[in-house]
C-alpha cells in the first residue's frame, strides 16, 4: 500500500485592507508552510513580514498559472505543503487561484480552505440589501457597451447583484446603471475594513451625486437591488 501523501494545498485568505482582520489560523498555516505562492510578492512580503513570517515566496498570476500550476501541483505531490494567498481576500474569487485549486482536486490530492475576509460578503453585508439571495458577477465588463449589455441581461432576477469595479471606470459603470437600473436602489462599497470605509446608497444618481469632483481610489464593489 502507498503512503499517504503529506504535502496539501492550504487556500488561505487574507486582510483587505485592515491586517487585524487575518485569522489565527491563516497564521499558523502561513508559518507551517513550505512555500507560499501569491499574486505579488512584493506586496506579499510585506504582509509577510508584518507577522514576522519568513518563508519562500512565488508568484502566481495571470501571466505564469499554467507553469506554476504544473509546478505547484508537482510540489504537493512530493509532501510539500503550498499556501495559496491573493494580494487580498479569499483565493480563488476573481483571481487566477481558481485554477490551482481545479488541478489539485482532479490529481487527487488534499486541500483544505482557511476562511477569512472577502470583499464582496462584507460589501453584502453592510449594504443593507437583501442577503437571502445574491449573484456574483466579479469584475465588471472594461467597455460601456459590454456592461449595459449585461445589466440589461440581469433585468429580471431578484436576488441582489453584486459586481467589483475599478475607481477609474466608476464614473461611466454609475452611468450605464443610470440607464438600465434609474430607479433601482444601489450601494458603491469603498475603501472596505479601511479608515475611510463608505457606503454609498441611493439610486445611481444619487450615488454619482455623492461623487461628483472627487477621485476615488481602491477597488470597489457594486450592488443592485434585485427586481421585485
Amino acid at each position: 500500500m502507498s503512503e499517504p501523501v503529506s504535502g496539501k494545498l492550504s487556500i488561505v485568505a487574507t486582510p483587505i485592507g485592515n491586517l487585524e482582520d487575518i485569522t489565527l489560523r491563516a497564521l499558523r498555516i502561513l508559518r507551517e508552510a513550505d512555500v507560499v505562492a501569491c499574486e505579488d510578492t512584493r506586496h506579499s512580503g510585506h504582509l509577510l513580514r508584518h507577522f514576522e513570517i519568513s518563508k519562500p515566496l512565488v508568484s502566481y498570476h495571470d501571466f505564469n498559472e499554467a507553469r506554476r500550476t504544473q509546478e505547484l501541483t508537482a510540489q504537493i505531490a512530493q509532501g510539500r505543503k503550498v499556501a495559496l494567498i491573493s494580494d487580498a481576500g479569499t483565493p480563488g474569487i476573481s483571481d487566477p487561484g481558481a485554477r490551482i485549486i481545479r488541478a489539485v482536486i482532479a490529481a487527487g490530492l488534499p486541500l483544505e480552505v482557511i476562511p477569512g475576509p472577502s470583499a464582496v460578503i462584507a460589501a453584502l453585508v453592510g449594504s443593507g440589501l437583501s442577503t437571502d439571495e445574491f449573484y456574483f458577477g466579479g469584475f465588471l465588463p472594461s467597455k460601456s457597451a459590454q456592461r449595459r449589455n449585461l445589466f440589461s441581461k440581469l433585468l429580471g432576477r431578484t436576488e441582489t447583484l453584486c459586481f467589483y469595479e475599478s475607481p477609474h471606470r466608476i464614473a461611466s459603470c454609475l452611468d450605464d446603471l443610470e440607464t438600465v437600473f434609474p430607479a433601482r436602489q444601489i450601494v458603491l462599497a469603498r475603501e472596505l475594513t479601511k479608515l475611510h470605509e463608505q457606503f454609498a446608497r441611493g439610486t445611481p444618481a444619487e450615488v454619482r451625486a455623492q461623487f461628483a469632483g472627487r477621485s476615488l481610489k481602491g477597488e470597489m464593489v457594486v450592488l443592485i437591488s434585485g427586481a421585485e
